[in-house]
């Protein structure tokens, strides 16, 4: 394996895209590649219920799979051997953070302020603070800054805004801490986070949340077989090292994203059959029109067509059955009238995002449609915790960039250099406006489950087990639906979707952490 590639790369190409067995024994795969979905779980060097999306491959490593540990003929552990150990780096005044192997929580590392989240808008608002002279600090738990967007662009960016961004950031040099996972808070200065299963802490006096967004999966019969994943999350795969050259894709569900992965995997040597978008062609028509007012956008959508060039793209149809006998084969579509299928080795599926919310409500911040509400100046309704980017509503790479901004700006007091990016931030937002109207999810797609199709993928609840409660509460009493490792961040919304339903509550710890971490932070 080269150096950099992920564990759930590599096992995908060792093992057929097998990384476990579901709780009735059931094949599955990685779906997300971003750590949300925890379908990716493998045992590393003997311990268990690893998200192999999230750890880089290094010399040595042991690798036992779900699927190596049932099958009778079975060949043995995977193992690695990395060209280098590539772990997670650690840079500036938190270089510590790590700890020398010792177990036990580390010192708390004290900041003024601190960025969860190290994607577009985190890395702007990171720069922004740091340039003021004030000690940052910028967390994620992927192993590489970047966020999805920019996913493994680091060393050598690939555009002009990733090149420009990641320059400021080794100018203004905020402490990084990949590979660093929230797992609590205690109020809004109090951070509890886990790093390669050792406790530590991080304190501060301001806060911002620039967490993101992830994809939005709706169920359908086959969609739990291996190699039917996410949009952006065969996107990410693939930037993680899966080879993808002649490979048979078929890109399916709704929103921008499609064309941006779609064109991305052609770049790479995918036979991209199909872009098949569930909003109808009118719609489509309608935000093109509304692109005349974003010459930027025009180019960027100018250019995805191009690069397209020969790929069909069919509006208003949408996936109604994987299938495939222990890894994806095919795909039926429909467009409402006619149904038809199409053989491909991958299915890269998203309905649109949802923001990732977890720490924000952990924090009792306020909501307005699902999306963390801010003032003027990215502030929350709690004071001194700001927020920036697809956490405040899913708006596109422009406005996660101005809104981290301003909040940086706004966390150290430079308020007349936040207004001054106001007006664009509002101009950017109306394009949100936009392609959120243009992309709204139809009706039909509710009923695409049958009675026996997954709905919550950790507990192998089925739609017809939900079906009959009254809302998230008693399905999850009733049905442990969103009671697994996700802690039901792919089936909530996907029940929210399909029966309205609202997730209630997030106690900590937020992720699925070791007992002693919790243990050394609460001592």
């Amino acid at each position: 394996m080269p150096a950099g590639c992920t564990i759930a790369a590599a096992v995908c190409m060792a093992g057929g895209g097998v990384s476990r067995q579901s709780a009735s024994g059931q094949p599955r795969g990685p779906v997300c590649g971003m750590g949300t979905c925890f379908e990716c779980r493998v045992e590393i060097d003997g311990k268990q219920q690893c998200r192999s999306c999230q750890t880089p491959v290094r010399a040595g490593m042991e690798i036992l799979t779900g699927a190596s540990k049932s099958s009778a003929q079975s060949q043995g552990d995977l193992q690695m051997a990395g060209d280098q150990p590539p772990s997670p780096s650690y840079s500036g005044e938190g270089a510590g953070v790590r700890g020398q192997g010792s177990k036990g929580a580390s010192t708390p590392q004290g900041f003024d302020v601190i960025v969860v989240g190290a994607g577009p808008a985190g890395l702007a608002a990171a720069c922004r603070a740091a340039e003021a002279g004030r000690r940052v600090a910028v967390v994620d738990d992927n192993p590489q800054a970047g966020g999805q967007i920019w996913r493994a662009q680091g060393d050598h960016p690939s555009n002009a805004d990733a090149r420009q961004w990641f320059d400021r950031v080794r100018t203004c040099n905020p402490a990084l801490f990949p590979g660093t996972q929230i797992i609590g808070a205690i109020g809004s200065g109090k951070l509890l986070a886990e790093v390669g299963g050792e406790a530590c802490t991080f304190t501060c006096d301001k806060l911002i949340l620039a967490t993101g967004a992830r994809e939005l999966f709706l169920p359908f019969p086959g969609w739990t077989l291996p190699n039917v994943m996410g949009a952006g999350g065969l996107q990410a795969m693939v930037k993680g090292g899966l080879p993808i050259e002649g490979k048979r894709v078929v890109v399916a569900g709704s929103g921008p994203l499609l064309l941006a992965v779609a064109a991305y995997l052609r770049q790479r040597g995918a036979d991209v059959r199909l872009i098949a978008e569930q909003t109808p062609r009118k719609n489509l028509v309608r935000f093109g029109m509304g692109l005349l007012g974003h010459p930027g956008k025009v180019r960027q959508a100018f250019l995805l067509r191009r690069e397209l060039r020969g790929v069909r793209y069919a509006s208003g149809c949408w996936p109604i059955m994987a299938t495939g006998e222990g890894r994806l084969t095919s795909v039926t579509l429909s467009d409402g009238r006619t149904d038809w299928t199409e053989h491909c080795d991958y299915l890269a599926c998203g309905f649109g995002l949802v923001p990732n919310t977890d720490v924000a409500v952990l924090l009792g911040c306020e909501f307005v449609r699902g999306a963390v509400r801010v003032d003027d100046s990215q502030q929350t309704s709690v004071p001194g915790v700001y927020a920036a980017g697809e956490i405040t509503g899913v708006g596109g790479l422009d406005l996660s960039l101005l809104e981290g901004q301003i909040a940086g700006y706004a966390a150290v007091d430079q308020l007349d250099k936040a207004r001054g990016l106001f007006r664009a931030r509002d101009k950017a937002r109306g394009f949100a406006h936009r392609l959120e109207a243009a992309f709204t999810l139809r009706e039909e797609l509710r009923n695409v489950p049958r009675p026996d199709t997954i709905v919550c993928r950790c507990e192998d609840v089925t739609f017809e087990r939900l079906r009959g409660h009254e809302s998230w509460l008693a399905a999850k009493l009733q049905t442990r639906c969103g009671m697994g490792p996700c802690q039901g961040r792919v089936c909530g919304p996907a029940v929210e979707a399909l029966f309205g339903w609202e997730r209630q509550s997030i106690r900590p710890p937020i992720f699925p952490a070791d007992v002693q971490s919790l243990i050394d932070v609460c001592l």
